[in-house]
């Protein structure tokens, strides 16, 4: 079980960006009146246990990129929630992608941030990932997990502490790591980005081939909610977690 005091501890966290603005096309019925990360998964919305698991390690702020159906979570989740302070930020008609979403909300989210997807429930030791980014003096951080192909296709390669290549689109058989749905950027990252990228997976490709992408390995597996097999399985692992009291 987590110790929030002691983890609380220590300087503040930074805010972390929540990409929950998908349409969500793989859980088909499940999405046609509720956004993914509403989602009843073991007794609760998804997002709620998201935010408890983020209060637990100390998180204070998190802004929220909504698209499809962002006004109902904004009215279900609201302002503030397990002691977080939320903010919103809406994609534009159109959607504007995943860096195109943090590039909306890049006010809300000041000069160092946290990036997790809307769909991804991740055990890892959030603190630790921050210190450690912060103390690497690089601009960029991606959480990766030794994959060799087990959950999804790996698509990164991992080297001394950074992150050397990454690609979603073409991966390699030198790829044994996968990105684990947690990163970090700064202002200067994001102003690295070319003109006209929308997607997150294009500006960490780009930070890799510079040298300019830390990687902080994680331990344990990934849960998400992106297609109905995954659904079912993470309700069964958050119910095994809420049985044994632990977040």
């Amino acid at each position: 079980m987590i110790d929030r005091d002691a983890d609380c501890a220590g300087a503040p966290m930074p805010p972390v960006c929540i990409l929950a603005g998908g349409l969500g096309t793989r859980l088909g019925a499940h999405v046609r009146a509720v956004p993914k990360p509403l989602i009843e998964v073991a007794g609760a919305p998804f997002l709620d246990h998201q935010l408890r698991l983020l209060a637990a390690h100390g998180v204070e702020r998190v802004v929220l990129c909504v698209g499809y159906l962002g006004e109902l979570i904004e009215r279900e989740i609201g302002a503030s929630r397990h002691g977080i302070a939320i903010a919103y930020s809406y994609d534009s008609p159109g959607l504007d992608g995943t860096l195109g979403a943090i590039h909306r909300a890049r006010g809300l989210l000041g000069e160092r941030f946290l990036v997790l997807y809307g769909d991804t429930y991740l055990r890892i030791d959030y603190r630790a990932v921050a210190e450690s980014w912060t103390g690497s003096g690089l601009p960029a951080v991606m959480t990766v997990l030794r994959n060799e192909g087990r959950w999804d296709v790996s698509n990164a390669v991992l080297r001394d502490g950074l992150v050397v290549r990454y690609d979603k689109a073409n991966p390699t058989p030198e790829m044994l790591w996968i990105d684990y749905g947690l990163g970090g950027l700064t202002e200067a990252a994001l102003d690295a980005a070319p003109d006209g990228e929308r997607d997150l997976a294009g500006l960490y490709r780009l930070l890799a081939e510079q040298g300019e992408l830390m990687g902080f390995e994680a331990s344990e597996r990934f849960h998400e909610i992106g297609s109905p097999h995954a659904l079912a399985e993470t309700d069964a692992f958050l119910q095994s977690l809420i049985t044994l009291g632990t977040p």
